[in-house]
């Protein structure tokens, strides 16, 4: 019985050692940081002066469909659309910056550029939705306030299921 103790006392000890190694996951919760990020005044947004050219390139493209409205496929047969879903506004911006070819669906995002977060524009993909957190304001078409359809937030959203990837160098 002893040699039983002895060993499950190791087992556990070297089990609690490789979690020890290994850093938990939290939960991903998108949150804006007021002084740190772009601005949002009466729904446009506008990068930090200190952004790097795409990231102004790409705040200008949201700005340009941010208030259209909401359409199921919107911004799917073209870049350019009079309605856009959340996959379609995200393929806008990420067209506009040179970082996509052609429109996506939501789910082809859990697979788009790099993994994690990017340093200044992360897309947070799960197999229904998809939004960007340009400079650190979110360009959503849901989890929010008003009308839906594209626009800028900065209300904190969870993102438990949602994967987080970003276009390369940005």
């Amino acid at each position: 019985m002893a040699p039983l103790r002895v060993l499950s006392a190791w087992l556990l000890a070297a089990v609690l050692l490789v979690l020890a190694g290994c850093q938990s996951t939290p939960p991903y919760v998108y949150q804006y940081i007021p002084g740190k990020t772009a601005t949002v005044s009466n729904g446009y947004a506008a990068a930090p002066l200190h952004a790097p050219f795409l990231v102004h390139v790409a705040i200008d493209a949201g700005n340009e469909i941010a208030g259209r409205p909401y359409r199921f496929g919107g911004g799917h047969a073209g870049f350019y659309d009079d309605a856009y879903d959340c996959s379609g506004a995200v393929s806008y911006v990420l067209h506009a910056i040179g970082r996509l070819s052609t429109p996506s669906p939501s789910w082809a995002f859990r697979r788009y550029g790099e993994g994690g977060a990017g340093r200044w524009i992360t897309v947070y993909a799960h197999r229904g939705h998809v939004f960007l957190v340009v400079a650190g304001l979110r360009f959503d078409t849901g989890y929010g306030s008003g009308p839906a359809g594209p626009h800028w937030l900065t209300r904190s959203r969870p993102a438990d299921d949602y994967v987080m990837r970003h276009p390369p160098g940005l």
